[in-house]
């Protein structure tokens, strides 16, 4: 095998739990061949504010980020809910060594989101037909869970008739 092929494998992935007092924990990792990163947050129910947050971010190349424990603060009291993803990084930054790490707090966001519309998932008819029709219409409706998760990701069937849409400048 030749020493000139490059190799990157990336995995990220965001879980949410329910934890004391009724409040959500979301966590998003990142782990790829140069990154190592996490976000924890907290969010206060039913308020919905970010009521603690941590997280570390190493890669390679970058290594630390020196201010991040400072930047992550800067979100404590933001509501998840419309507007949070301007707020989220006008606090924290827009350079280029934070995005990622920015890019993390707002998938721990939209995994409470999509936690607490899991009601209305289950709400989704038994057969597959109707199931994407379900699916693409709750996208439709509510356009900021397009690309927030895989289900949801560009190019998958449960986007394609808003993908359609948006082509013939529909949408």
């Amino acid at each position: 095998m030749s020493n000139n092929i490059l190799k990157f494998a990336m995995n990220r992935n965001t879980s949410v739990e329910k934890i004391n007092g009724g409040n959500l924990r979301s966590v998003c990792r990142l782990r790829d061949t140069f990154t190592d990163a996490e976000v924890v947050i907290e969010v206060k129910m039913p308020d919905m504010e970010i009521c603690a947050i941590s997280g570390y971010f190493r890669h390679a190349g970058w290594g630390e980020i020196e201010d991040l424990d400072r930047r992550l603060q800067a979100v404590m009291g933001v509501r998840v809910a419309a507007g949070m993803l301007k707020i989220i990084k006008g606090l924290m930054g827009e350079e280029e060594k934070i995005q990622q790490i920015v890019y993390m707090v707002e998938e721990c966001c939209h995994g409470v989101i999509l936690t607490l519309t899991r009601k209305v998932l289950l709400k989704a008819p038994d057969d597959e037909a109707g199931k994407v029709s379900f699916y693409s219409n709750m996208v439709k409706k509510s356009i900021r869970l397009y690309d927030r998760c895989a289900a949801f990701a560009k190019g998958t069937p449960l986007v394609a008739e808003l993908e359609a849409e948006k082509a013939k400048g529909g949408a």
